[in-house]
């Protein structure tokens, strides 16, 4: 697969510039580089010739842009740094040579200078050295309740992140980056005022995040440095702040901690830069804002997502807003908070740009990964990319159907249905019942390699949106909160029980599996049923109070659960898979990332995989080194075409039949 991430438009609104995303197979990595193509439409043109090229951003007079390297040394990548590209000829040139990345640059308004958020210090760039006798221990001090993270794995508390400035040189004189903000909290998101005398930022200032809510707010700093003052607090987090082109306001996307829920949305917000109160400009909405479904095929590096888009007038803002499975553009009305729709369709707007009644959307369905489209203020729609044009011409991908059912209680649950290419209603046909996470989530109308491959091997995949899931309101996300899993369970068994009535499932032949929450639930499944012939369980949790002591984040519990562990260990245990372990029956394959620090296997596979083995069930646990939480979404490219063959086989193995060598000595040790 080729994606495409990070549209930005050019000044004049002619040209688009992206980051495309290609797969080096013999290196087994991703590779990014700049494209542009022309706002009307055309062929796509290559603009930079490396291969970690990322977050293009045109300079306000259109003439350069500036984007971020990482290059090479003696194998090994080195950190970002900024480059800026002449668009008149020539080859970009190196701003910044700092020891650590750079992330989130941003063009003052006079395009001279750029901001940026680097983890570098200020000894850093003094280049001090120590005496490379001395020892440097590797010993590490931790005094913070949350200190490893999926991803980053462990945390470095005395590494912040902070807003930087760097002047374009003039001549030959060499850049001189400036810190503006410092201490121990880390800031992000810099946004200029659009006079250039502000920096607006957002940052998470508590000291211990362990014992709060995530809780972030909007920072201003003026652009030659000088004492920070907060913009916005909504005791939430604020994120993806926007200014007016007239100066007057910020919108941002924010969440309100109170009441506290399992399941909170995020709305629109806007606060005058002269002080005031924020408003919050789409509460009668019942759904988020601007966020989107879940699917494998983001782009697994650049990807950036939509942020509110001002009308040049500052009377309208665009955002993108999830509803029932399905993203699509909205204008809303910065006076009344009226929202009108700009696009209706099924399919899933990951990101976009927007200026003067036109904008650019980069759209994914279930038989599109993410292409390019520009759309004007009457909604005509045109295509401007084909990324992956040669290689779906090569093979066949089946358009899913849409289904509703009624649940046990008379609620309506929505789900998909993805079938073979050369399906026939007259067979009969194994199926995987597949769970997605979060579990505040939605599957919907977006690309996902999974079910495509599923379904390209002979299987018909369900996946349901059970209730917890997002796009259908708060009130049906929220209901799971304190029983979790619970009803949501009897959700997807009513879902297997509607797509049996067809007529057209082998009912000997069912198999389920899911990540993360939808491992969680995986688990549930097979300990409340033996209805399915295998399953495969991946990133799972398995034991609630294992993963209270060991996950990378704590503030599930004021959420999901109303106490400690010790403190209400019945609750724990009566909603934890590994409870019910005696009951299982079904041939269970566990997938674990020996990295994942979200859902870590020591409280989910690894006590799934011993406690199956200790009573001769049939189980396998499938793991994948140096791979976090993000496998099956940004893993290395051979493990995630590894991670399908291993669910597949498992699946093969049981439900078509098809033994598998790799499998087989460990039924004979379980026999």
């Amino acid at each position: 697969f080729q994606w495409i991430a990070d549209p930005q438009l050019s000044p004049d609104g002619s040209q688009v510039a992206f980051v495309r995303v290609t797969v080096d197979e013999k290196k087994d990595r991703y590779d990014t580089s700049i494209w542009s193509v022309t706002a009307r439409g055309g062929t796509p043109r290559q603009i930079t010739t490396g291969t970690s090229d990322s977050a293009p951003r045109w300079s306000p007079d259109g003439k350069s842009l500036a984007f971020l390297r990482s290059v090479e040394k003696d194998g090994k990548p080195q950190p970002a740094q900024i480059y800026i590209l002449p668009l008149d000829g020539g080859e970009p040139r190196a701003l910044t040579s700092l020891s650590r990345a750079i992330d989130a640059i941003a063009w003052s308004p006079s395009g001279r200078t750029i901001a940026f958020t680097a983890r570098t210090k200020p000894e850093d760039i003094e280049e001090k050295k120590k005496d490379e006798k001395e020892h440097v221990s590797d010993v590490r001090v931790i005094n913070q309740a949350t200190y490893r993270s999926n991803g980053p794995g462990y945390l470095d508390p005395t590494r912040a992140v902070h807003i930087w400035t760097i002047d374009l040189p003039v001549a030959d004189e060499p850049a001189k980056p400036r810190q503006l903000t410092s201490g121990d909290f880390s800031e992000g998101e810099p946004v200029w005022s659009p006079e250039g005398s502000r920096i607006y930022f957002t940052s998470n200032r508590t000291y211990e995040p362990y014992y709060d809510r995530f809780d972030s707010n909007l920072y201003a700093i003026p652009a030659g440095g000088g004492e920070m003052t907060t913009v916005a607090d909504i005791e939430g987090p604020i994120s993806d702040p926007a200014p007016s082109p007239d100066g007057k306001s910020i919108a941002f996307r924010g969440t309100i901690n109170n009441p506290v829920h399992s399941y909170q949305q995020s709305d629109l917000f806007v606060i005058s830069t002269g002080g005031g109160q924020p408003r919050n400009l789409t509460a009668s909405f019942d759904n988020d804002v601007l966020s989107g479904l879940t699917g494998d095929q983001a782009a697994p590096r650049a990807a950036r997502g939509p942020r509110p888009v001002w009308s040049s007038d500052s009377k309208t803002i665009y955002i993108t807003a999830a509803e029932e499975g399905k993203v699509n553009l909205k204008r809303v009305d910065v006076a009344s908070g009226r929202m009108d729709p700009w696009t209706q369709g099924n399919q899933d707007i990951l990101t976009f740009i927007a200026r003067d009644g036109r904008a650019i959307l980069l759209i994914s369905t279930p038989r599109m990964i993410g292409d390019l489209f520009a759309i004007d203020d009457k909604g005509s729609l045109t295509r401007l990319t084909n990324i992956n044009e040669k290689l779906f011409s090569e093979i066949t991908l089946s358009e899913p159907d849409e289904i509703t059912y009624k649940s046990f209680d008379g609620k309506t649950i929505e789900a998909w249905v993805q079938k073979p290419p050369d399906f026939d209603p007259a067979k009969k046909y194994p199926m995987i019942l597949n769970i997605h996470g979060g579990p505040h989530a939605a599957y919907g109308y977006t690309f996902d390699h999974e079910f495509q491959w599923m379904a390209a091997k002979g299987y018909v995949v369900l996946y349901p949106n059970p209730r917890g899931s997002t796009t259908y309101g708060q009130d049906f996300g929220n209901i799971i909160q304190f029983h979790y899993p619970g009803d949501d369970y009897k959700d997807l068994m009513a879902g297997v029980d509607a797509l049996l009535a067809k007529g057209y499932l082998d009912p000997k032949k069912l198999g389920v599996t899911g990540g993360s929450g939808g491992g969680l639930l995986t688990n549930w499944v097979v300990t409340q049923t033996d209805r399915f012939a295998a399953a495969v369980s991946q990133r799972d949790i398995a034991d609630w109070a294992n993963f209270w002591y060991v996950a990378d984040f704590t503030l599930f519990q004021p959420t999901w659960f109303q106490k400690a562990p010790w403190e209400d260990p019945a609750d724990y245990k009566a909603r934890s898979p590994i409870t019910y372990i005696e009951r299982v029956k079904t041939p269970l394959m566990l997938i674990e990332g020996e990295a994942d620090w979200r859902t870590p296997p020591m409280a989910g596979g690894e006590m799934m995989f011993r406690a199956l083995k200790y009573r001769h069930i049939p189980t396998v646990m499938v793991r994948f080194p140096d791979e976090s939480h993000e496998l099956s979404r940004a893993g290395k490219p051979w493990h995630r075409v590894e991670r399908l063959e291993y669910i597949v086989g498992w699946f093969d193995q049981w439900l078509m039949g098809q033994k598998n060598p790799v499998y087989e000595k460990g039924l004979r040790a379980a026999k």
